[in-house]
């Protein structure tokens, strides 16, 4: 049985702040074989690494309840997540080397275009994915050779469709959708299947037994003795 790869949710988010550069160190610390994020466009055309389109914890009342979209980057250089700041891509790249894989959750608008830009780079292992399947295919275009996967929290009827569509190598779905039709299914197209985002032990060991790929985890050191244990 193939050994899954232990993703980092947000970094390992169960120990750090989440989606900051402590997580994504912290993430390599503990050996997870890669590490998910998600970015979104500056106003000023900057890619920085946060989950939430409105950042919270702002530094000013004249910040409070803006979207990233509406911030520039020295704006959001003052923004902390659990006292630790909001990094940009190409920090957390610089920060993770090759260690990692950084599959990059491309989360707004114009998103594909600068993450590719940094991503497709030798020096870094790293592939993106969305639910957006827009900026999947505009990654796509723009860098071919990238690896692509698309999200779902849906089970379709043609499971792989939405695979096809952006020519994607992964289907990232939410792991209680998932069953051995599906590993199968997305095996016989020649893709891979990542289950997120999976905190219990026993569903980490069920579906490394269906023959999942990868488990997208906030527990990185849990996860690795699920596997362990296997």
């Amino acid at each position: 049985m193939p050994r899954p790869q232990v993703i980092a949710h947000r970094g390992a988010s169960r120990d750090q702040p989440e989606n900051t550069l402590a997580a994504f160190r912290r993430a390599a610390e503990l050996g997870a074989d890669g590490v998910e994020l998600d970015v979104h466009c500056t106003a000023d055309g900057a890619l920085v690494v946060h989950h939430d389109a409105v950042p919270g914890q702002a530094p000013t009342p004249a910040l409070a309840g803006r979207a990233i979209r509406t911030l520039t980057a020295g704006d959001l250089r003052a923004f902390r997540v659990r006292g630790e700041p909001i990094p940009t891509l190409a920090e957390v790249l610089d920060a993770v080397g090759s260690k990692v894989i950084v599959y990059c959750e491309l989360k707004g608008e114009g998103t594909a275009a600068p993450a590719v830009k940094l991503l497709n780079d030798p020096r870094w292992r790293a592939a993106v994915h969305g639910f957006d399947h827009r900026q999947v295919a505009e990654a796509r275009r723009i860098a071919p050779s990238l690896a692509r996967g698309v999200l779902e929290s849906a089970y379709h009827l043609e499971p792989t469709a939405s695979m096809t569509s952006v020519d994607a190598r992964d289907l990232w779905q939410y792991w209680e959708l998932i069953d051995e039709a599906l590993v199968e299914v997305v095996h016989a197209r020649g893709g891979r299947l990542v289950a997120w985002t999976v905190n219990d032990p026993d569903v980490m060991a069920r579906l490394a037994r269906m023959g999942v790929d990868a488990l997208c985890t906030d527990d990185v050191a849990m996860a690795r003795r699920a596997l362990d244990a296997l």
